[in-house]
């Protein structure tokens, strides 16, 4: 990084500088499709000394509606009910260790490619955590009877529905209904967004070429790795998570990078959401950290180093603001 200096701190080996944090937080944050989407940022200022856990409160609606009163009848009195969800934050890091001579002799070039090295790292691991905490959605989507290319049907305890046909832009209609019928607020404006694969989206993406082959100044796209937008969706391409694990997978690891595809390949998971959906709370940014040196200053190392957690802010199907495109098997 042209213009920064690495050093070891003797006293503590902490590079602790703000300007390098924030850079390295504005390069890791292009990279990163899913964790954009952790929309609820009263979480990203928790601090230091507060404890592990971030929690929050969900206020339902009334018990009963207001209705017409008669001039001689009392005022009807409710109440309603108050959920609290919470997230742990936990360590997050990696480190890359290489030798006095290397740096020696190669001091540049060492640090161009840790550097990269790093940030992709840090960027795959939060877009991961961040996939876990939208998982926590209790709305599965799928096509109806695992064969329709127009209509989808929205279950609420994990889907029973093997998916046999790919995700065609008839779905994203009904799925646009089914969220606006279970009144889920858009993302941005009157948008909802979707995140998935690029094979998953080919089908879409091959329609919306002839959509708008006639659209003389074309669409801004303003999220990363945003393809376009069709009804009332903002469609945004990741491939930091493996594709498959259905609700049969035994396997599947997006921790460990471990896919397991659905049963025919046709599809695989898709997010589907609107405003309010998953939670970052932050302890310590993500940042650079040179380890303390060793053998007498022959042994060298940087890591990235951060204190996080990620949770689902609406896990109740009441509630819920995310939807997945899953299948049972």
């Amino acid at each position: 990084m042209p213009g920064q200096v690495w050093s070891i701190n003797t006293d503590g080996g902490y590079m602790h500088a703000d300007e390098l944090s924030t850079i390295l937080r504005i390069a890791v944050r292009p990279l990163t499709k899913m964790r954009q989407f952790c929309d609820a940022k009263d979480g990203t200022q928790k601090g230091l000394n507060r404890g592990e856990q971030f929690t929050w409160n969900v206020y339902g609606h009334v018990g009963s509606r207001g209705t017409r009163l008669n001039e001689n009848a009392a005022i009807p009195e409710t109440s309603f009910s108050i959920r609290q969800g919470s997230l742990t934050v936990t360590e997050f890091g990696n480190s890359v260790p290489f030798t006095g001579k290397l740096d020696a002799l190669a001091q540049h070039k060492v640090i161009e490619i840790i550097d990269k090295a790093l940030k992709n790292d840090c960027a795959r691991c939060f877009d991961v955590e961040a996939f876990l905490a939208f998982d926590q959605t209790p709305l599965t989507v799928g096509a109806a009877a695992g064969t329709s290319t127009t209509a989808v049907t929205v279950e609420t305890t994990g889907s029973t529905i093997t998916n046999n046909v790919a995700m065609g832009k008839d779905h994203l209609k009904a799925i646009s209904d089914a969220m606006k019928e279970r009144n889920i607020p858009p993302y941005m404006g009157d948008s909802y967004m979707g995140v998935s694969h690029p094979t998953t989206w080919r089908p879409v993406k091959n329609d919306l070429e002839t959509i708008h082959q006639y659209t003389e100044s074309g669409l801004t796209k303003i999220m990363s790795g945003e393809i376009g937008k069709y009804e009332d969706f903002r469609l945004v391409e990741q491939n930091s998570i493996p594709k498959g694990g259905a609700v049969d997978s035994v396997t599947y690891d997006p921790l460990t990078d471990t896919a397991d595809p659905w049963n025919n390949s046709k599809s695989s998971w898709a997010f589907f959401f609107g405003a309010d959906t998953c939670a970052e709370a932050v302890v310590i940014p993500e940042e650079i950290r040179a380890k303390i040196s060793g053998d007498y200053g022959r042994a060298k190392g940087v890591a990235w180093y951060a204190i996080e957690g990620f949770g689902c802010i609406h896990t109740d199907a009441t509630n819920a603001r995310i939807m997945k495109w899953e299948s049972a098997a």
